[in-house]
């Protein structure tokens, strides 16, 4: 490579654990020596580059994206490294300047990010609060960052648990009558749960975690007289968790440790016409410091493009029919 035509770059990484990032021996460098002509030299947090001035500004942004794949997943490996560069140079960059900040975990079946305007809300109240409230209908992203949150907290040694729960409140039937025991019983109503844990982490990971009670995932009921410290703690679906239940678990909050609750009140399955918890606490909680509702509708919604119309027709056709 002729030395006149090479240029010189030299940058800081923002990052605490660049001996980490960088892997043992510097292996996670090896994918970019392997691919690119550049001379890569990094000393402390100062990375130099000499090489072919487009390959600087491309090897730039591949350090940058090593390191928020590193805080958002909690390591990083030689592949990872390659499936960087593999997207950079495909122009399927893994994120942009804009969403650095939306990120909320890294998976291996991809990014998960705020994307919509309340989404990006939500991201910034659960940094800002220990206590935060999404309300809004499906398919708007609640649960599953919510669920996204609670993981890259653990990943990145935040807590020491997650603990997911719903009520078990079902239209129509009994607990008791299903067949199966409790566990069979119970499954259905935390499935969901389950689902987004599996889409963020390695299911022999999620066994484990699981099996040592690192994640745990019970019925609301279930959280009665527990104190939860250095944890994330999810209710979902808590619209149908009653008032009592409501204050019961937002009481379980011990030190270190947030709480999401994800639910919409234009679903409620309680019996009886039995008071929301949902609904009675964003009056009791409004003005409290610490504590924030996000408020999501159908321009939020991240599921099949159909979904939004479902909503719009369902919000019309109630209007429509209302006394």
């Amino acid at each position: 490579m002729n030395e006149q035509n090479l240029t010189e770059k030299h940058f800081e990484l923002d990052a605490e654990n660049i001996v980490e990032i960088l892997g043992f021996n510097d292996k996670n460098l090896k994918p970019l020596e392997d691919r690119f002509k550049t001379s890569i030299t990094v000393r402390g947090n100062s990375v130099f580059l000499k090489g072919k001035a487009e390959e600087l500004e491309t090897i730039e942004k591949i350090f940058r994206e090593m390191i928020y794949v590193f805080n958002t997943s909690g390591e990083l490996k030689p592949e990872d490294v390659s499936t960087i560069i593999d997207l950079e140079l495909e122009g399927k960059q893994i994120i942009s300047k804009e969403e650095i900040n939306n990120i909320v975990l890294y998976t291996k079946k991809g990014v998960i990010r705020a994307k919509t305007p309340n989404q990006v809300k939500y991201l910034k109240a659960i940094q800002k609060n220990d206590i935060c409230f999404a309300i809004g209908p499906a398919g708007t992203g609640k649960t599953y960052l919510a669920v996204a949150f609670a993981v890259s907290a653990l990943k990145r040694g935040l807590v020491k648990k997650i603990v997911l729960a719903r009520p078990a409140v079902e239209a129509g039937e009994s607990l008791g009558f299903l067949p199966g025991d409790f566990r069979e019983k119970i499954d259905p109503y935390l499935r969901p749960l389950y689902d987004a844990l599996q889409d963020m982490i390695p299911y022999e990971q999620l066994r484990a975690y699981i099996e040592k009670e690192i994640v745990e995932i019970v019925p609301l009921a279930y959280m009665r007289g527990r104190t939860l410290n250095d944890a994330y703690v999810i209710l979902d679906e808590a619209q149908n968790a009653t008032a009592l239940q409501m204050k019961m678990f937002l009481t379980r909050l011990g030190p270190n440790s947030k709480a999401i609750v994800t639910g919409d009140i234009t679903q409620i399955d309680l019996p009886n016409k039995a008071v929301s918890g949902l609904v009675e606490v964003k009056d009791i909680l409004k003005n409290i410091e610490g504590v924030k509702f996000i408020y999501f509708n159908k321009q939020d919604v991240v599921r099949h493009k159909l979904v939004k119309d479902i909503i719009d027709a369902y919000e019309k056709y109630g209007a429509t029919n209302s006394d």
